[in-house]
């Protein structure tokens, strides 16, 4: 007997017709994220309301600069590396290696697209608000400070690998809530060590989060459309089978 080919794994974030409910609060948490994104991406573009964030910004950073320690300042230094391009370019090309090999394709497609996403509207973005960062940063920066790279880097490739590796179910709540937690750490600290003004890491976060869930949420719209059953047209009705009379000998 040959063996039929399943379908690859669960759908990767809603699943309508399985479960409503958590398809209706994923959608719902998706929604709040892109809107929280757009929201602040729109409040740095109004000179008005820049001037209050900025206020908000040196606040923020004459903070920082007054509790910063050792050890602090140590660990910063570690979460700045990690969001090197040299540390994430490896760790993204090995997952994609790992959901290839596991032919995982529509996982695959959603990761690689919320990366290529990022990367596109890193420098788009940098190029358009070309914010000054803030001075004397305790790392090597380069280019304009909104939206924070290492922050978004940091969000899309941690968010975005946990929707692709892991399944639905408690095992990936506890998985994306360590994820957010590590996206909001390397946000904290590019704030932290002066690289970014924290409206720029609050940003990046959201950026990240919102391009990992945003093509997790298409690459699942295609994934359906491709898998649902063709439907094939309705068959004409039986024609009656009239008996012929028998004919005379």
């Amino acid at each position: 007997m040959s063996r039929v080919s399943r379908p690859e794994g669960q759908e990767l974030l809603a699943a309508p017709e399985r479960d409503p409910a958590v398809t209706a609060t994923v959608l719902a948490l998706t929604a709040v994220v892109l809107a929280l994104t757009a929201a602040v991406f729109a409040a740095v573009a109004d000179h008005g309301l820049l001037a209050h964030i900025q206020r908000l910004d040196d606040a923020w950073l004459r903070l920082m600069i007054s509790g910063r320690s050792a050890p602090v300042t140590a660990v910063a230094k570690v979460l700045n590396v990690l969001g090197l391009v040299y540390v994430t370019l490896p760790v993204r090309i090995a997952i994609a290696g790992y959901l290839a090999l596991r032919r995982r394709w529509w996982r695959l497609a959603a990761f690689a697209g919320a990366v290529l996403l990022s990367e596109i509207l890193i420098g788009t973005l940098k190029g358009v608000y070309h914010r000054a960062r803030p001075p004397d940063s305790l790392v090597t920066t380069t280019g304009a400070s909104f939206p924070s790279g290492h922050a978004i880097a940091a969000s899309v490739t941690v968010v975005a690998a946990v929707i692709a590796l892991v399944p639905p179910g408690r095992r990936r709540i506890a998985w994306a809530t360590v994820a957010a937690g590590f996206s909001v750490l390397m946000g904290l600290s590019r704030a932290y060590l002066g690289a970014h003004w924290l409206s720029d890491a609050i940003a990046g976060v959201l950026l990240g989060t919102s391009c990992a869930l945003l093509a997790a949420l298409v690459v699942g719209w295609i994934q359906r459309r491709w898998s649902a059953p063709r439907r094939r047209p309705a068959a004409p009705p039986p024609v009656p089978d009239t008996a012929r009379p028998a004919g005379r000998l």
